[in-house]
């Protein structure tokens, strides 16, 4: 066993490396530029994880997903290895500890959001650190040609020139070859230097139906399919009405958005991992650093944006490499709905200076002035005080990001937060002078650690609960400390944030480019065209379509998809097939015929019911049970 493998026995208890791991990881071990393509669930953070550690310094994460950050950090915590988290929204203060632990705390992971690398007091501290890795999560989100590009991600390549020696791993998921080639001349690669895992899932069926009632036939197929599973929709409206649908008919469902609150989501997510609930209904913010191996069905109710999205999300089933479905629902009113948000998504030039000018006057931002100053946001206030559609808005301020002029966040939940800024014999002399405040102090001291040396997250509901207290209450002694600077507190908020990239500009000299928006257009509706023409092939295998569109050429056809499956029943005529398919519904039922049975019954000849019913049993369309009876348990 070489010294990887220790590392991965002793921190992750894994006896070997995943195929294309250890690769990527003697790679960059070896100091070179890398690029790792390995799909979801592949175990892309152990590429930097593991050398980083057998490696003298500090490896620095980048990556869009504060959530997915935390999870890690959280993680690497577990195990005893020193990892810390910089993002939007810290105070000064709680910056500047996270960086002083890197520079002094043998800190082994920093992981960072993009637009703090341009913040200078970052800029200031790296140089002084021994960075070993500058690892890249989500690398496709650099290129403008990736379907979630970010501006903000153009910035690691400043970090490079701050650290010209250190090497750099990239990791995605989902990339084409134009982005591929994109992410390795975004990031300064020195050589292209790219491994790739095949994106072929063989123990995942890709179907889509073509259906009017989707509610009615996602139920058959929840009836059907006990086993754990997502069910994707569009709008958080949506979320909910399905869910009340499928709990009405029997299925336990919760449903899942970013607008929720953040226990409620760590608490549904939490018991649909452990099988209380079966299916989690929801929009594209669940599922990034989800880990569960046994989810049998992903069903999207809604076309996706893009087939990047698509595969991403499909490829949530079946990670235990058991057999696991993916299936599209799609009716003809899809089609037009998603060509409309093509639309929807650029909206004209004129519009987007208008919010930015705007923007400018609701945040008061002086023409000039505004750099890398951080604003909380309120979408919903701003739409309202200048009668602006929200979509139509938010697509505007994204567009603005697009070509460099702000960041704007999504909406990020940051739990309350406090640091004890006096030393440990100031606070005693404090608590004897100050009885009323003594056993509410011990508390925090009892309840939580590193209070003296960093800013902590804080449960008041907790504490409310262990002092038999109101969280009112509770909140008001930690204001009160704080106005005795004994604390600093920082509330818990949920909110967006606009961070202006370069000073605020007259409106009549914003330009967007080209490649900023009429490239990026033609893209997007490139993409969409790509998901409606996958939607409605009927000729090509679905697995081997998906492939080829991430630049796996000559796929082999999956020979599971309903277009395989179909195309194996034209062995016959294709309408003396279909006779003979509803002939067989008709003789089931509800009732359990043996084969003999359905042979005789039926008009045609024996050959050719027992292809029929061939194709059914291995399309689980139809069951065996004792006897030699066959059972109907189609999705159809």
């Amino acid at each position: 066993m070489d010294q990887f493998n220790d590392i991965l026995k002793k921190y992750w208890g894994y006896s070997n490396f995943r195929p294309l791991q250890d690769d990527i990881i003697r790679s960059v071990f070896q100091g070179k530029d890398t690029l790792g393509l390995m799909p979801t669930g592949g175990g892309k953070s152990l590429t930097f994880q593991v050398p980083a550690m057998r490696m003298e310094g500090i490896c620095i994460v980048v990556s869009p997903l504060i959530a997915l950050m935390k999870d890690q950090v959280h993680h690497l915590k577990e195990k005893e290895i020193k990892a810390e988290l910089l993002y939007s929204g810290l105070t000064r203060d709680e910056i500047d500890i996270i960086l002083s632990k890197c520079l002094f705390g043998n800190v082994k992971f920093l992981y960072i959001s993009p637009e703090r690398i341009g913040s200078a007091i970052f800029r200031k501290k790296v140089v002084q650190m021994k960075v070993c890795i500058i690892a890249v999560d989500e690398s496709h989100c650099i290129s403008q040609w990736g379907y979630d590009f970010r501006p903000s991600y153009l910035r690691i390549l400043e970090l490079r020139e701050l650290l010209p020696k250190v090497p750099v791993l990239a990791l995605t998921a989902t990339a084409t070859k134009d982005v591929v080639d994109d992410i390795q001349d975004k990031l300064g690669f020195s050589e292209k230097n790219v491994f790739r895992k095949s994106f072929e899932r063989r123990n995942l069926v890709y179907l889509v139906r073509e259906i009017e009632d989707k509610r009615r036939y996602l139920l058959k197929i929840l009836i059907r399919q006990k086993g754990s599973s997502v069910v994707y929709v569009r709008s958080r409206k949506k979320c909910k009405e399905l869910t009340e649908f499928l709990k009405t008919n029997g299925i336990k469902a919760e449903y899942y958005h970013a607008g929720l609150q953040n226990e409620v989501k760590d608490f549904r997510q939490e018991r649909w991992r452990k099988g209380v609930v079966q299916v989690m209904v929801a929009t594209n913010a669940f599922g990034m650093g989800i880990d569960k191996p046994d989810v049998r069905t992903v069903i999207h109710m809604d076309l996706p944006d893009s087939l990047e999205a698509y595969f991403q999300e499909a490829g949530r089933a079946g990670r235990d490499g058991k057999k696991a479905y993916a299936v599209l629902l799609y009716a003809n009113p899809d089609r037009v709905q998603l060509l409309k948000r093509a639309r929807i998504a650029f909206p004209e030039k004129e519009f987007i200076y208008r919010i930015y000018q705007a923007l400018g006057n609701f945040l008061q931002v002086a023409e000039g002035a505004g750099k890398n100053a951080i604003f909380d946001f309120d979408l919903g206030l701003f739409c309202h005080n200048f009668k602006f559609n929200v979509l139509q808005a938010f697509n505007a301020l994204k567009i603005l990001e697009r070509a460099g002029y702000l960041e704007f966040t999504d909406d990020m939940e940051h739990e309350s937060r406090i640091h004890f800024v006096v030393q440990r014999d100031d606070l005693y002399k404090f608590q004897i002078a100050n009885k009323d405040f003594d056993a509410f102090i011990k508390l925090l001291l009892r309840s939580f650690t590193g209070l003296f040396t960093d800013f902590v997250p804080i449960n008041i509901d907790l504490l409310a609960k262990r002092s038999k207290v109101k969280p009112e209450l509770i909140r008001d002694y930690l204001k009160e400390l704080s106005r005795y600077r004994i604390i600093r507190y920082i509330p818990r908020k949920k909110t967006p944030f606009i961070i202006y990239s370069q000073e605020r500009l007259p409106q009549k000299i914003l330009k967007l480019e080209k490649e900023v928006y009429q490239d990026r257009k033609s893209n997007l509706e490139n993409k969409i065209q790509s998901v409606i023409d996958y939607a409605e092939t009927k000729t090509i295998c679905r697995s081997k379509f998906l492939l080829e569109y991430f630049g796996q050429g000559y796929a082999p056809a999956c020979g599971v998809c309903d277009i395989c499956k179909e195309a194996e029943a034209e062995g016959m005529r294709k309408k003396e097939f279909e006779d003979i398919y509803k002939e067989i519904c008709v003789l089931l039922g509800q009732q359990k015929l043996t084969i003999n049975d359905l042979v005789n019954q039926s008009s045609h000849e024996e050959e050719k019911v027992l292809e029929v019913i061939r194709f059914l049993k291995d399309n689980e369309e139809v069951e065996t049970l004792e006897g030699n009876r066959i059972k109907w348990i189609s999705l159809k």
